[in-house]
């Protein structure tokens, strides 16, 4: 048996500060939907509300636009976990 930290994403503190830095740089959702082209703002507030998360392409979008980086933005924790080492037999 093994323990690993195993690093997973915080949903809550990453929305937070996709909302915090959209803020900073003194964007309004609607001034979001129209970079994205999307047809309301209703992916914007999920992306804040932690219901989801953009997909990475767009998480870069979203950091380029705030002049932030991606390390900036998500948030991780680590979760320790137990693995199991098997032997590998070599032939």
């Amino acid at each position: 048996m093994c323990k690993i930290n195993k690093p997973v994403i915080d949903v809550a503190a990453t929305a937070a500060n996709i909302k915090a830095y959209r803020i900073r740089a003194g964007y309004s959702v609607r001034e979001i939907q129209a970079i994205f082209s999307f047809s309301s703002p209703e992916a914007i507030y999920a992306w804040e509300k932690g219901k989801y998360l953009p997909s990475i392409d767009n998480m870069i979008v979203i950091a380029s636009v705030y002049g932030v980086t991606l390390d900036s933005i998500v948030v991780t924790r680590y979760v320790e976990i137990e693995c199991e080492i098997q032997e590998v037999k070599s032939a």
